[in-house]
Parts: C-alpha cells; sequence; structure tokens
C-alpha cells in the first residue's frame, strides 16, 4: 500500500513542468494551488498521503487517487494539505474532478481535522458523492465547497484533509446497510485551490476538454425491443394465470388493466376476471384476519401509501364481468358466510377511512396516498354500494388537493381537515414544480403519479379524465422541460439528462437520461405525452426517438427484472405507436443547444434555469433550509469546456422570528436526527452555529429544531456568480429595490430581456419574480 510516492527524477521534472504549464498566473480571486501528483506542489503545501497513489488521468494530467485499506472498512485512504486563505474574507475550497469517471466512493473534506458538510442530502454538500454515469465526457468539473468564516478568520493557512468514504445508501436501515465497505481506489483528484469568491474561475492554461459539438446519434437498440417488452408482459400474465397461482392485490390489479390492453394473453379473457375474482376472495380474508391490512398491505411497495385502494381499481375496472359475482356468498375465513358486495365494500370502507384520516405532506407521497388510498377506494365502493361512497366532486377534492388545483389541508379528524400548514399551502407551485420544501429533482419527476390520477377519473378504461387534471397534468410536465440539459451517454452519444445537482432531494450526479417524461418502475417516456397528446410533451418524445434514445431508456428500465418494472412496461408499446402516429412537432427542450435563450424561474420553490448561448445555469436559491435561514445557495454552471458545481454564501433578507436554530453535531444527514451515528472521533465544523429562524405562519405549531417549510425560508435573495447576479423575490406581497453590482459593467436582464443595464441601476423586484442579469464581458 502507498502512502506517498516520489517520482523519478526524470518524471519529477516533467511533473515540476506541467504544474507550471497547468496552472498558469492565477485568477484574482484564487488564493492557492496544489497540482496533486507534483512532487514540488506536493511538497510546496506539505501534502501527507496515507493510501493513496499518483495515476496518469484525464488529458494527459496527472491525479491522486486515495485507496482502500488492507482490511476492508467503510474508512479508506486520506491525503492532508496545508493552503493558504483570506484572514479575512469568505474562503471557498474547489477540487478538480475527471467528468469521464464513474466512481461510488464519498470524498469528504475536512478542516483542522473536523469535517465539512455532510454525507446526506445535507446544505453543505460532501466534496464529492460519486457518480452513476460520466458527469461531463472528457471534460473537467469542479467541485466547490465555503468553509466556516469563523473558522479561518484570522488565518493566512488551514490545514484541509480529504478523506474517502465508501458509498452510502440513504434508505439502510442499519450503519451496515446504509455505509457500505470501500473496495475500490476513488476517483482521480487532480487539483485544490482555496479562493475567496463562489465562482472558481480555472487559471486560463489549465488543460480543458472540448465541446462534443457534433456527438453521434446511439445506434442500438431498435425497434425489436418492443417485441422483448411484450414478451416479458406476456409472460409474466401467463404465469399469473395459471390455476394454482394466487395473485397478490398489485398482481392482480396488473391482471385487471391487460384485460384491457388489447395485445396482451390476458385481454377480454374470462380466466382473467376468474383469477382476480379469486384473489379479492383471498383478500378479504386476509383483512378478516388482520384488518390493518386496509391500511397497508404488504404486497404493494410502500404499502401505508396505497392501503387497499388497487382492490378498489380492480373491482373498476372489471366491474362489468364480475357484476354477476358481487352478490353471491363466500367464507369470510371463519366460516361466515358474506356476500361480496359486502365484503369487498367492508374492507374498502375502512382503507378510505383511515387513508384521509393518515394522508402525507411529500408531494408524490400525498398524490399516491390520495389516489389508491382514499380515491381508488371509493370508486370501487361506488360499483358495489353507492350509498356509502363519497360523491365523485368530494372524493376528487382529494386528488386536487395532492395535484395543487387546491390548497392541501392535511390530514382528518372526524371528518375535518387538520390544516398542518395553514389554509393556503399548494402542493405544487403556480409554475408547475412539486413543492415539498425547495426544489426537487428526480424524487420531484411525479408525471407519472399525476398520468396514473388522470386516467383514474375517466368514467371508463381509455375514455378522458377530468380536463382540469389533465390541464394540470400537461403543466406539471412543460414545467420539468428545463430541467433537462445537453449531455452526452455513458457511450459517448447525444443525449439529455435531468438536472439533479440543484435539488434538495437527489444524491445521484449526472442524472438519468430524460426527455419529456423520467422513466420509472411505475411509468414510461412516453405516458403524459400519449395520453394528453400535448403539441410540447409529443415534440420532446419525438425529440428522444430523433436521438435514439427511447429504447435505450426503456432498455435501461427493463434491466431491472423485478415484477413492479414488468407492470411499469404493460403500457409501453401503446404508447409507442400512439407517438410514433404523430404528426411532427416543432417543439423541442428548452435547454437543447439548437434552441433560443430561455429564462424559467419559480419564487415558490426557489429555483431557476437559465440557457444563455452556450453555457446553462441552475441555481437553488432557497437551498436545503430545513431548520432555519442558512444564507446558502447551490449552484450548477455548465460550459462548454468545463462543468462547475458549488454551494456559496450569498445574501438573504428574511422576516425574524425571534428564533434561532443551534446546529448540532451531526456528520451524516443533514436532516432529521442526523441519521446513523459515526465514530465520535468524526466531529462537525459546523457544530454550534446558529442560524435566524424566519418567522412562522400563525397557527403552525413550531419550535426551533423542527424541519419546517417556513423556518429557513427568505423574502429576498441575492446571489452573485460569476458573471450572473440574481435577485429572487420570495414574498408574497412586498417589493424590493436591489442594485446591479456597480463592478460588472453593462448586463443584460434575462427574464424580461433588458438590454444595456448599467452599472448600479436600481430596479424593483415585484413579489414573487426574479431577475436575473448577465454581465457580458464576465466569464
Amino acid at each position: 500500500m502507498i502512502s506517498f510516492i516520489h517520482p523519478s527524477p526524470r518524471k519529477r521534472a516533467l511533473l515540476a513542468l506541467a504544474t507550471v504549464l497547468s496552472a498558469g498566473p492565477l485568477p484574482a480571486a484564487t488564493i492557492d494551488t496544489l497540482i496533486l501528483g507534483s512532487h514540488d506542489s506536493e511538497d510546496l503545501h506539505a501534502v501527507k498521503a496515507d493510501h493513496a497513489d499518483i495515476i496518469a488521468g484525464g488529458l494527459g494530467t496527472v491525479a491522486r487517487r486515495l485507496l482502500p485499506l488492507e482490511e476492508a472498512t467503510w474508512l479508506g485512504g486520506k491525503l492532508t494539505a496545508t493552503l493558504k486563505v483570506d484572514p479575512v474574507k469568505q474562503n471557498y475550497v474547489t477540487v478538480r474532478l475527471w467528468g469521464s469517471d464513474v466512481n461510488h466512493n464519498l470524498l469528504m473534506l475536512e478542516l483542522d481535522g473536523k469535517q465539512i458538510g455532510y454525507r446526506h442530502l445535507g446544505d453543505y454538500d460532501c466534496l464529492d458523492v460519486g457518480a452513476d454515469a460520466p458527469a461531463y465526457n472528457d471534460r473537467f468539473y469542479y467541485k466547490t465547497l465555503p468553509l466556516p468564516l469563523d473558522k479561518t478568520t484570522g488565518r493566512n493557512t488551514a490545514e484541509l484533509t480529504i478523506r474517502a468514504n465508501g458509498p452510502i445508501w440513504g434508505y439502510g436501515k442499519s450503519f451496515a446497510e446504509y455505509q457500505k465497505p470501500m473496495t475500490e481506489p476513488t476517483r482521480g483528484i487532480y487539483a485544490v485551490y482555496t479562493h475567496d469568491d463562489g465562482c472558481f474561475i480555472p487559471s486560463s492554461l489549465e488543460k480543458q476538454g472540448v465541446f462534443p459539438k457534433d456527438a453521434p446519434l446511439r445506434k442500438e437498440p431498435g425497434e425489436e425491443l418492443m417485441a422483448q417488452v411484450k414478451d416479458r408482459v406476456n409472460g409474466e400474465l401467463t404465469n399469473l394465470l395459471k390455476p394454482d397461482r394466487m395473485p397478490n392485490q398489485m398482481q392482480t390489479l396488473f391482471l385487471a388493466k391487460a384485460y384491457h390492453t388489447k395485445w396482451t394473453v390476458a385481454a377480454g379473457k374470462p380466466e382473467t376476471a376468474a383469477q382476480a375474482l379469486r384473489s379479492l376472495d383471498n383478500l378479504y380474508r386476509g383483512y378478516k384476519k388482520n384488518p390493518k391490512l386496509a391500511q397497508e398491505e404488504p404486497s404493494t411497495w410502500n404499502p401505508d401509501w396505497f392501503g387497499l385502494g388497487p382492490s378498489g381499481q380492480v373491482i373498476t375496472l372489471l366491474a362489468e364481468p364480475l357484476k354477476a359475482e358481487f352478490d353471491k356468498t363466500i367464507d369470510d375465513g371463519t366460516g361466515t358466510q358474506i356476500t361480496r358486495r359486502a365484503a369487498y365494500t367492508e374492507m374498502l370502507l375502512a382503507c378510505r377511512d383511515w387513508h384521509r384520516e393518515n394522508r402525507r405532506q411529500y408531494t408524490n407521497q400525498s398524490m399516491i396516498n390520495d389516489l389508491y388510498g382514499i380515491y381508488l377506494a371509493n370508486r370501487g365502493i361506488a360499483v358495489l354500494t353507492p350509498a356509502k361512497a363519497l360523491p365523485e366532486k368530494q372524493v376528487q377534492r382529494y386528488l386536487r388537493e395532492s395535484i395543487g388545483l387546491e390548497p392541501w389541508l392535511g390530514s382528518e379528524v372526524n371528518g375535518k381537515p387538520v390544516e398542518p400548514l395553514g389554509k393556503d399551502f399548494m402542493q405544487i407551485t403556480k409554475k408547475g414544480l412539486t413543492r415539498e420544501l425547495g426544489f426537487v429533482g428526480n424524487y420531484g419527476e411525479v408525471i407519472d403519479w399525476v398520468s396514473q390520477i388522470y386516467e383514474a377519473t375517466a368514467p371508463a378504461w381509455g375514455k378522458p379524465g377530468d380536463p382540469a387534471i389533465k390541464a394540470q397534468l400537461v403543466r406539471i410536465a412543460r414545467a420539468r422541460a428545463p430541467f433537462r440539459y445537453p449531455m452526452l451517454d455513458d457511450q459517448g452519444n447525444r443525449t439529455m439528462v435531468q438536472e439533479t445537482v440543484v435539488g434538495w432531494r437527489d444524491t445521484h450526479f449526472p442524472g438519468n437520461v430524460t426527455y419529456g417524461q423520467r422513466p420509472s418502475w411505475d411509468g414510461s417516456p412516453f405516458e403524459a405525452a400519449a395520453l394528453t397528446l400535448d403539441p410540447n410533451l409529443v415534440g420532446y418524445a419525438q425529440q428522444q426517438i430523433a436521438d435514439n434514445q427511447y429504447f435505450s431508456t426503456v432498455a435501461e428500465q427493463a434491466k431491472n427484472k423485478g415484477f413492479r418494472v414488468t407492470f411499469g412496461l404493460l403500457q409501453v408499446p401503446e404508447q409507442y405507436e400512439k407517438i410514433k402516429g404523430q404528426p411532427p412537432s416543432a417543439k423541442r427542450l428548452p435547454m437543447s443547444w439548437d434552441q433560443p435563450d430561455f429564462a424559467f424561474t419559480d419564487e415558490e420553490d426557489g429555483v431557476i434555469a437559465i440557457k444563455h448561448g452556450n453555457e446553462i445555469f441552475y441555481a437553488s436559491l432557497y437551498w436545503r433550509a430545513r431548520h432555519a435561514v442558512n444564507f446558502l445557495a447551490r449552484v450548477h454552471y455548465l460550459t462548454p469546456d468545463f462543468d462547475r458545481v458549488a454551494v456559496v454564501k450569498q445574501s438573504t433578507l428574511y422576516t425574524a422570528s425571534g428564533m434561532e436554530y443551534t446546529r448540532p453535531d451531526w456528520t451524516n444527514f443533514g436532516f432529521g436526527n442526523g441519521g446513523h451515528r459515526y465514530p465520535a472521533a468524526i466531529v462537525s465544523a459546523h457544530t454550534g452555529e446558529k442560524l435566524p429562524i424566519a418567522k412562522i405562519p400563525d397557527g403552525i405549531k413550531f419550535k426551533p429544531g423542527d424541519e419546517n417549510l417556513y423556518a429557513g425560508r427568505g423574502d429576498l435573495y441575492e446571489l452573485r456568480y460569476g458573471p450572473y447576479f440574481v435577485a429572487m423575490n420570495m414574498s408574497k406581497d412586498k417589493t424590493f429595490d436591489v442594485k446591479v453590482p456597480e463592478d460588472g459593467g453593462n448586463a443584460i436582464e434575462l427574464v424580461d430581456d433588458r438590454k444595456d443595464v448599467k452599472p448600479g441601476t436600481v430596479c424593483k423586484v415585484a413579489p414573487r419574480t426574479t431577475l436575473v442579469f448577465r454581465f457580458e464581458d464576465k466569464k
């Protein structure tokens, strides 16, 4: 195992020359530069490397990797160095990483032996969270974190450590499930910089990759994949229709939907309905034995979100072929006879009413709970015993609340909503994004669930659903379009991927290949487009076909051989044929390189998406401020030659509550109770920091330490990052004056497309509006 490597004299000379050429003159904001793998630079910065090696990396440059320990553990190697810092100003640390690397290990930053940031979903991030695919093929990207100001004040140098950890799995219930051992070297770390401006600007002499102007199209797979999808679905259906099989609840819903899908082996067959009936009988007997099945039935994923709602949809879909069976009696498992109508009504009533009293706040969870646990259970009751069903308009209220058409009023007690977030909280912003706390990337992609909600409101399978819900589905799907950006896939082909960097609940970078709709276990890329035939959504689907990324996306989805994915593939062939038959649409995803400049802002989620020429700029100004105002923003700034990801300081004006939040000594989760505990020797550099809590609306229960939508929400955010100056007014009823910085030269305002804005100009920012300035002579 290598502790520290001294290259040969000849190689040392070459590395020293490479250091000079790559570093070049330091940009004004750069304080210090450590070139890893360079003996001279490492000696200058007193580098101590433990379990590390030197590799030849991207573009012929050298890098350090941190290695696993001899005895497998979650800890890996580390390197420590002394770098200059500014004794007065805010300091930042940036690392240079190669965008083609795929590696799942974590890199944690330490200052004076104390950890900077949190491992999982903290406002201060990991130094590197790993990558599932190339983050920026054949180009470098730079990751930036701020250092706590009080830890560098009065100092000219700081001891910085980069420590390797194995991968983590955020849903692990035990430490061993959560924290995986480190079994391979980390990605290469090329350089470490300190600087006093949040936007790191590399030296012009650093080697950079080249923008892939003529990226090739993917060549395979092709349309033959549809036959494979049909074979897989029909194989599962054939299995479930065997007389000796007893399908569980979700498998029974799969059968019921296949009954109405013409190309399947189950379509229109009496034995399909008969098998579903057997399953419903069996489910009722299970419910009689354990009434809690109405709350959470274990064959479903996230069972307490669904309850027995899927059975309500089975009854709705198969009402016609099963109508003669409902008044026949069955044994309830105890020897007592009961009609199916009474039995099924009993368990669906228990499901519906429990889920009314146990609604969920996060948007996707709210949608699932309200669709299955309440609405579809009630639809089943309406088929069986109409007098006990809630009227359609009344029960649709839950759906309308969950998709942002009406205020979300929370769970009910004795039939009355408890309004935990007040009377006017909306699950979807006016711009169409999910509103959990702030912007949520992958986890906030709810197009599949809203599609299911729209389908469920149809009077019969294949008929149009509620028109207002359809319009909301289109709005939600269109709002996601700015959060797809051009990239290369893992084979170097042209594609679009999800923006996940600025998402509150995202841990994967880069995001999945995505055009109009994220592929998921439960939905397909063309689901909403085929349901609505909205010209924008159809255009995005046609763009995916033109890039030949549709079939590969479905193939990637199908790598998971589980039943849930098989169920999700059921409607794929018909959706593809429907999109294939549409006339050409001129609509394309707005961040595509061939599209005009574009600006999207959402003041309720605190997020922006900007395309200007050949660069793309994303920022979450309201960033993971769960407990208090944190004065932090998260940015993702893509330029042709390299990529930047940063957590940076910003100005935040807020309405004070008079309360404070003190950061605890958490080094794992940045939320909840801090997550699984790491050894006591690992301590946080942020412990004890006091942050102000913004005013909490009257009537909402809160105490310091609670995670709350309002505790960290500012009124006005001002972010300066590179050539951009952003002023976002998140308040409902305040107007602010904002001065354009005087050191940037003339600017253009991108939201309203105002040209030649002079330095020092005072602009008004109205409630729920944003101004985005770009200084044309800045990079």
